[in-house]
């Protein structure tokens, strides 16, 4: 095995990085670090494991965390500031994170030669791919990955790009303003509250489940192309299509800013293909499973 024998994963305490420890532990031999503010991350989602350790730490101090920790093999950057309207009344925290913390991360991985696997979002690519700017979250994740390209350029700094579509399943956040949709419809299922939908209701998106997204997280590290991926769902739905689903009661929400009316499943980004995969499991199956566990 090669000489470097850990990987640091930001954002390993939150949903999305919880379940990318448990598919490397499965995978590789390697140990893990994770790193994670707890802004959104939870004790409670620690693996216990002895080839896992877990740091409480902001991105932007990431020179300080790993200054004692060497033989650093490839680092996935989950840990950012990651939800759209929140965006607005938190710039401050979103761009601190996904700005300040980001170019940290980058410099890092770029100055100690670290292999970078970094999650862009379906978000930056806006309605049709056309609008990039549709929030200041999203205005951050375009502009890393302007940077991430101008880094090939100069540096030949290599990195694999992973988009990110409406993610759901285990470890998902449920409750308070960091929640999923997904998340947020299962609990108000649970205490038989009508399923909330902002307007119109026919914004769609292609949900994809946490086991398929990990998965070409992973293989994406394997393979080491300097390539960007997709992660999606072969189907879209409309948001009142994925309440119906639920067979419940629905209740209608003003409409937000920085709404995106249609989940971009681009070709292209930047000067770089995409290449699209698709994931195995759908969604109705997923959400008729919940109902028939939570009956």
């Amino acid at each position: 095995m090669n000489s470097k024998k850990n990987i640091v994963v930001t954002g390993g305490a939150g949903f999305v990085g919880t379940n990318l420890i448990k598919l490397l532990l499965k995978k590789t031999k390697f140990n893990l670090i994770s790193i994670d503010d707890y802004s959104s991350g939870k004790k409670i989602n620690h693996i216990k494991d002895s080839r896992v350790r877990y740091i409480k730490g902001e991105t932007q101090n990431i020179f300080n965390i790993l200054k004692k920790t060497n033989n650093i093999h490839s680092l996935f950057h989950f840990g950012e500031f990651a939800r759209i309207y929140q965006s607005f009344a938190r710039m401050n925290d979103c761009i601190k994170s996904n700005s300040v913390g980001s170019n940290a991360v980058f410099n890092f991985c770029l100055m100690n030669k670290i292999k970078l696997i970094y999650s862009a979002t379906s978000a930056s690519l806006g309605n049709k791919g056309d609008d990039k700017n549709l929030s200041p979250y999203a205005f951050t994740k375009a502009k890393n990955l302007e940077l991430l390209e101008n880094l090939k350029k100069w540096f030949k700094f290599r990195y694999e790009i992973i988009y990110f579509y409406n993610v759901y399943g285990p470890y998902q956040i449920s409750k308070g303003k960091m929640s999923t949709v997904i998340g947020i419809f299962e609990d108000h299922y649970k205490k038989n509250k009508a399923l909330p939908v902002v307007k119109p209701g026919s914004q769609s998106r292609r949900f994809t489940h946490i086991l398929d997204t990990v998965e070409i997280c992973y293989l994406a590290w394997k393979k080491n192309l300097c390539r960007h991926y997709s992660i999606a769902s072969k189907n879209s739905y409309s948001i009142n299509q994925v309440a119906k689903m639920f067979n419940t009661k629905i209740k209608y929400l003003p409409r937000r800013a920085g709404e995106r009316y249609v989940s971009t499943l681009a070709s292209r980004n930047l000067s770089n293909k995409i290449y699209k995969k698709f994931g195995k499991i759908r969604l109705k199956d997923y959400i008729q499973d919940f109902i028939n566990n939570n009956i």
